[in-house]
């Protein structure tokens, strides 16, 4: 890894594989020129936020915690209005995705039902076929955009009937927050629990101090700076599922659909499956982040990619990621 294409005054980022096996964070810190302080972002882990010395020392820099679960805590500790408008929100998230969920189980089965049609030898395969199948991926598509805009709906609601950032719990942990972000070069993100994390990086207000920092994310972490959030598995414990949207992620990476540990969570030699799922997100770029893997980003510039780093396209296939 080398320094090159650093600029002041853009996004930078640097977007990796899980990290718990096969760490490279100091290689990805490196890259982005990073010697000092690192701010560290754990909301992820919960309850589990503060046990990060393994995390800390594949750093290799000073790791500062900035504890988002734990300060969350204590705003709805002090603020028990504001916790129990966050709940209400959450509840009716939860029951969103579940209603979203049904209908999309349903589009689906339609969209690969004309999947397979299309590669059969049937007599109704071939032109007749070919555009149902777009049609029935629009279909998701419009599903996908609808449900990703009730849901940043919701939360716009919220913050704005609340004003999170206006009430005194959540403007003084802002503030000890922003003390300790002076004091960094970059921030780190860990994975764990998408929800939680996310909540708690909108929650104290992020997504702005992020955009002026180095960042190196991985695994939640990663999909968290990406446009849309989609999570995805195509063999849970419960049966093959399909990928669904979570909702909009902060933005501070455009045109990529983040998929961390791809090898574990999806079905890659099943070209049908792959084929869908990217003619589905596209134009967003879909890229599989496992092991050892890193993409950087910097705005106004064309991604670079690690030798191992792929991405899944509309053929069906898994490739190496070239510049974007």
């Amino acid at each position: 890894m080398t320094g090159e294409f650093i600029r002041k005054n853009a996004v930078r980022v640097v977007l990796l594989g899980p990290q718990r096996m096969a760490p490279i964070l100091d290689q990805a810190f490196s890259l982005l020129d990073v010697e000092g302080n690192v701010a560290v972002i754990t909301a992820g882990w919960q309850e589990r936020e503060a046990e990060d010395q393994e995390l800390t020392n594949a750093l290799g820099r000073p790791g500062i915690n900035l504890k988002l679960y734990a300060r969350s805590d204590e705003v709805f500790r002090d603020d028990p209005e504001l916790f129990e408008a966050n709940r209400v929100k959450q509840d009716f998230l939860k029951q969103l995705q579940e209603l979203y969920r049904r209908r999309l189980t349903h589009a689906m089965a339609a969209a690969r039902q004309m999947q397979r049609l299309a590669h059969s030898d049937s007599v109704a395969s071939g032109e007749v076929v070919v555009p149902h199948l777009s049609r029935a991926i629009a279909m998701v598509r419009q599903l996908d955009d609808e449900h990703a805009a009730q849901v940043e709906a919701r939360i716009g609601q919220f913050h704005t009937e609340w004003k999170p950032s206006e009430r005194p719990a959540v403007a003084r942990q802002r503030a000890e927050i922003q003390a300790i972000l002076d004091q960094c070069e970059a921030v780190a993100i860990a994975g764990g629990h998408v929800v939680a994390l996310l909540n708690r990086m909108r929650l104290f207000g992020l997504q702005a101090t992020l955009a002026q920092l180095p960042i190196v994310a991985w695994s939640a972490g990663a999909m968290v700076l990406t446009e849309r959030i989609i999570l995805f598995h195509d063999s849970p414990p419960q049966g093959r599922g399909d990928a669904e949207v979570l909702g909009n992620g902060l933005g501070l990476i455009p045109g990529l659909v983040a998929l961390p540990n791809a090898r574990r969570r999806l079905l890659l030699d099943d070209r049908q499956r792959i084929a869908l799922f990217a003619r589905r997100v596209a134009p967003a770029h879909c890229v599989a982040l496992d092991e050892r893997c890193w993409l950087h980003y910097t705005s106004g510039q064309a991604w670079r990619a690690g030798p191992t780093t792929r991405q899944l396209t509309e053929s069906g296939q898994c490739v190496v990621i070239e510049a974007v």
